[in-house]
């Protein structure tokens, strides 16, 4: 909807976002902070990113993220556990693709590798590379082996890995061959 400005200029009659004025204490950082994580789950780069934007120092964006985490608001480590369980669940992956996209949200590479290392302690990333191929699979189509290990580097598994699936699909191929 379009409306006549009192200053004359035609416009859209809805807010266009705009970096808010300057907040003046740290209580209203911190309120500010607290809203913006209550629409999700955020890393501690992505609020410290959000404050920034919002006009904050850097010292006071130090103190809002060290008052977050001791009141248990922010927490790394159990957000990359959370997302890594969850992207699992959803879309099998391996180790390599977790780890860029954690990083590209903002988690450290060290907070990445112990998340990582103990989320594959008890998840085989075989088991997870099997399940990419029988989704692959159930779809109908028989895909050729290297569309199959293309798939399964794209969904960052190691070498290792791809190599010992692609034995393993060939070998089951060769039985269904034989009967």
């Amino acid at each position: 909807m379009r409306e006549v400005r009192k200053s004359g200029h035609i416009g859209n009659s809805r807010r266009r976002a705009s970096p808010r004025a300057r907040p003046e204490d740290l209580d209203e950082l911190l309120q500010l902070a607290v809203r913006f994580l209550a629409r999700r789950d955020r890393t501690i780069a992505q609020v410290a990113q959000y404050l920034t934007l919002r006009g904050a120092s850097s010292r006071q964006v130090g103190q809002v993220i060290h008052r977050l985490s001791d009141l248990r608001y922010l927490d790394d480590h159990a957000y990359a556990q959370r997302w890594v369980d969850t992207r699992l669940s959803t879309r099998p992956m391996g180790r390599e693709r977790l780890k860029a996209e954690l990083l590209a949200k903002g988690i450290s590479d060290g907070v990445a590798a112990r998340v990582l290392a103990e989320t594959f302690r008890e998840v085989s990333e075989e088991r997870l590379a099997r399940r990419v191929l029988e989704v692959a699979s159930r779809h109908g189509r028989r895909l050729p082996l290297s569309q199959l290990a293309r798939l399964l580097q794209q969904r960052g598994f190691g070498e290792e890995v791809v190599d010992r699936m692609m034995a393993e699909f060939r070998g089951s191929e060769d039985g269904l061959d034989e009967e």
